[in-house]
């Protein structure tokens, strides 16, 4: 069941990179494709066991209602949404707290912007639902009461990026 869950986002990642893009490929850089850790800060938003928002700066609609995206979903700080370049991209998100949260990372695909987030490091503002999925089991609760915690990242399955039409 995890391993048909795992090719189901990669193969809706691929999806929604092909539905915002070009047929040009654009360069990468660091934030591509990269095997290491890297660190960043989270918030959520939305309600607690929500999906995020509806579609989002990326266009995609009510497809974050729906299962697997169903409430993967996230906006990043303009470092990684490259003017809309990041809209589709996969990342793996970890909470770094032990005592509150679990050792596992969260896959979450970007539909959304945080304009409002930090514009000097990498953020990731989640949807509820995915922000207390990184907490240890019954502690989603605190977890989201603290708020902003830090964590660390890296790209999931994707090389290139696209552009955007």
């Amino acid at each position: 069941m995890q391993l048909s869950l795992a090719i189901i986002l990669a193969t809706l990642c691929i999806f929604l990179r092909l539905l915002n893009s070009s047929s040009a490929p654009v360069t990468t850089n660091s934030h591509n494709s990269n095997s290491h850790w890297l660190p960043a800060v989270a918030t959520w938003y939305g309600s607690a066991n929500g999906d995020g928002s509806d579609g989002g700066a990326c266009g995609y609609g009510t497809l974050v209602d729906v299962k697997p995206l169903h409430a993967r979903v996230g906006a990043v700080n303009p470092i990684l949404f490259k003017n809309g370049e990041g809209c589709g991209a996969c990342y793996k998100v970890r909470c770094l707290d032990r005592s509150i949260c679990s050792r596992r990372a969260v896959t979450v695909i970007i539909t959304d912007e945080c304009p409002g987030c930090s514009k000097t490091n990498t953020h990731f503002d989640l949807s509820g639902a995915a922000f207390g999925r990184l907490a240890i089991s019954g502690e989603s609760g605190p977890l989201r009461n603290r708020g902003l915690i830090p964590v660390i990242y890296r790209r999931y399955m994707f090389t290139l990026l696209f552009s955007v039409k």
